[in-house]
């Protein structure tokens, strides 16, 4: 029962914490994003209030990528709160051994990350969906366009006085599969089809192989033929990397649209598993934040420790960067550019709570 209430104690106050480490994470968040939006804006006579609502779809989606170090941060005034309060020697005298109160915090982290995953994403990518409606809406240049969809890849592009309307069966490579495109003129009339067996994206300059053209009703074959576009390859590819905006059960959509565009799964099987990596992904930084209060001296002052949590919250970021990365090139598996630091920062915690008992 005693310890069912100081357990009580631990958790308001870690939430408390939580929360108050986040206020201040987003209201910087708030303040780069309105500077930003502001810059973008200029010129365009949009009025007072756009660059705030502009701010405020933005930001949540920000403050999910830092999630991890709002932990780390807020477990540090958490033990600093106990600490000044003398509260940690209550708790052994109470029976509460340093390990019993680093599980109950870790735990909490870990269900607040399920929380976060379920209900925060979801809210985040729905407002950063709406904030790129938004800004694409504000785009004067809008004549060219790239979809997914059930049927494969759709392109709309402009190349002088032309309108190519493309579409594709799959991506394999460099290369898209089974093309056809309608290309019309100024006046909206059909100025030529074109099918052909694949086309190389590598460039702007297109090379569509086996390429059957008709024009004025007129057909002839050409074995490779040039055709120029805005779009190749890595321009495709960017197209289709903001997947922050999407909901879980839209990336899982989008995923199977994918898988049979045969487009490639790494971008967005790397996004899905930092996501369902979040709950032991802030359980660990939890506890990594738990081990160094622990073992740093207890009068050092807030800055010195806060200090320290940035620190390691940019090494851990750089790291995850650099073996994510490693992941994106194929280096190593999507899955294993994720899970792998979680396996490091695991086997770190574990060594380093089997003597936490005795600080």
């Amino acid at each position: 029962m005693i310890f069912s209430t100081y357990n009580k104690y631990i958790i308001k106050l870690f939430l408390g914490k939580l929360i108050l480490i986040f206020s201040i994470f987003f209201s910087l968040i708030l303040v780069i994003n309105i500077l930003d939006e502001i810059n973008f804006l200029q010129g365009k006579n949009e009025g007072f209030y756009l660059p705030i609502i502009l701010t405020f779809l933005n930001s949540p989606s920000v403050v999910f990528e830092v999630f991890p170090f709002i932990f780390l941060i807020a477990t540090q005034f958490f033990f600093i709160s106990l600490i000044e309060n003398n509260e940690i020697q209550i708790f052994k005298y109470s029976g509460i051994k340093n390990t019993k109160l680093l599980i109950t915090i870790a735990i909490t982290s870990f269900f607040v990350g399920i929380f976060i995953i379920f209900v925060f994403y979801e809210l985040s990518s729905n407002l950063k969906n709406n904030y790129l409606k938004i800004k694409n809406s504000m785009i004067e240049d809008k004549k060219f366009l790239a979809v997914v969809t059930n049927n494969g890849l759709f392109i709309k592009d402009e190349i002088g006085e032309f309108k190519n309307i493309i579409n594709a069966e799959k991506i394999s490579g460099n290369f898209l599969i089974n093309v056809s495109i309608t290309q019309f003129n100024e006046n909206g009339k059909i100025e030529k089809n074109i099918i052909g067996k694949k086309a190389d994206i590598s460039d702007f300059k297109w090379i569509i192989e086996d390429a059957n053209v008709s024009i004025n009703n007129e057909n002839y074959f050409k074995n490779k033929l040039l055709f120029n576009s805005n779009f190749n390859l890595d321009k495709i590819n960017n197209i289709f990397s903001n997947l922050s905006s999407l909901s879980l059960y839209k990336l899982f959509e989008l995923r199977n649209d994918y898988k049979k565009l045969n487009y490639s799964l790494d971008k967005i099987d790397s996004h899905l598993n930092k996501i369902l990596s979040l709950p032991l992904f802030v359980s660990l930084m939890t506890i990594l934040s738990a081990i160094l209060m622990f073992r740093i001296k207890y009068n050092r002052n807030v800055i010195f420790n806060v200090v320290i949590g940035v620190s390691i919250s940019v090494v851990v970021y750089y790291v995850n960067y650099f073996i994510n990365t490693m992941g994106i090139n194929e280096i190593i598996s999507i899955k294993l550019s994720i899970w792998l630091p979680m396996l490091f920062l695991s086997l770190f915690c574990l060594l380093n709570t089997v003597r936490i008992n005795e600080k």
